[in-house]
């Protein structure tokens, strides 16, 4: 009589689409990952997806309960430890939402939307971005008003300001851009690590 090894089902892929709030034109990622990564997981495709660098303080708000890692650089609300909740325990359905919050000093909140739950396709390696709009800020800009000032000093050579914040942000930027191939050659080497 042979063994029958147990069937291990794959969990199931969810598919987000992550907005940063309140600018204009949106700056936003769809991106798939399994539905059983926890919130630490999670943050650190975000950070890839949507181009930050993981040098500041975040968490997820969900059902006004906040998620992260605690700290005592920041005072706020009590934490629970994003290492011990799932993606699939915060946001159970499609069509669920939830907030994550980066950089406490400028205070970037994006709008998580569950799009839909599948089943994961054969071959295809998670995490993955699909689409996706517009360069996320760079660090440091100094929140919604410091970036707008930045894009309006850097589109403007005439501005008193441009050269300067070229020479800050490294020559030049684009805040049309959006380089779907860049984003899952970082997401590859999340994966590898």
């Amino acid at each position: 009589m042979t063994a029958h090894r147990p069937l291990v089902l794959a969990s199931p892929i969810y598919q987000l689409k992550i907005t940063l709030k309140v600018l204009r034109p949106l700056i936003w990622r769809r991106f798939q990952v399994p539905g059983d990564y926890t919130l630490d997981r999670l943050h650190r495709v975000i950070q890839r997806v949507m181009g930050w660098t993981d040098t500041h303080l975040h968490e997820f708000i969900v059902r006004r309960r906040h998620h992260g890692t605690s700290s005592d650089e920041w005072e706020g609300p009590p934490v629970v430890s994003e290492r011990s909740a799932r993606l699939c325990d915060v946001a159970p359905r499609e069509k669920a939402r939830f907030v994550y919050v980066y950089d406490f000093g400028d205070s970037w909140e994006h709008d998580l939307l569950v799009e839909k739950i599948v089943e994961p396709q054969p071959g295809q390696r998670y995490p993955v971005c699909l689409a996706g709009q517009h360069a996320c800020p760079p660090e440091d800009c100094g929140g919604y008003p410091g970036y707008s000032d930045f894009v309006s000093a850097i589109s403007n050579p005439k501005h008193p300001e441009h050269a300067e914040m070229l020479e800050w942000v490294g020559g030049a930027f684009d805040p049309w851009a959006f380089d779907l191939d860049g984003v899952n050659r970082a997401l590859k080497r999340f994966r590898q690590t």
